[in-house]
């Protein structure tokens, strides 16, 4: 197979990243001033708090030999951490909480400095072609979570609580 191809990542995670971007400001972006933050903040976080999921990077089978461990340990426990960060902060964003304002601000920085570290790491380090099954993840998911941060960014932007 042409060495090309092993280049394709990159395009799905643009594609994809466009995609969900187009669809959330059809979508999601319009309900930000009509409806509670929370109404977007709790889905987003349920989503986020599958981010275990990365640990696959760690896991035989689910990627081929060779995967390089610059890439994967960082991936796997930042997603790890990610997603622990959300789902701590679901009862506290659910109470109205005074602390769910940096609660969400801890999660969505961490968690976006997480996508940016892996994606940097795999470029560097070349994996995406030892990434075997678990390549669905930065081509599929990785898109999904940058988007969702980009909207929990729009939100704690806003004036006002949680």
């Amino acid at each position: 197979m042409p060495a090309i191809f092993d280049r394709v990542l990159p395009l799905n995670l643009i594609a994809n990243t466009t995609i969900f971007y187009v669809a959330a400001r059809l979508y999601l972006l319009p309900l930000v001033s009509r409806i509670r933050p929370q109404q977007i903040l709790v889905p987003i976080l349920l989503l986020h708090s599958t981010r275990h999921l990365g640990m696959m990077f760690l896991t035989r089978g689910a990627t081929y030999p060779g995967l390089p461990q610059e890439f994967a340990y960082p991936a796997a426990f930042g997603d790890l951490l990610t997603a622990v960060l959300a789902l701590v902060t679901i009862p506290i964003v659910l109470r109205g909480s005074s602390l769910a304002k940096p609660a969400v601000w801890l999660f969505n920085i961490v968690g976006t400095i997480d996508l940016v570290a892996a994606i940097t790491l795999a470029t560097i380090h070349n994996a995406p072609v030892a990434m075997g099954p678990s390549y669905w993840i930065p081509a599929f998911w990785v898109p999904l979570l940058l988007v969702t941060h980009y909207v929990t960014f729009v939100l704690l932007r806003r004036r006002g609580d949680l």
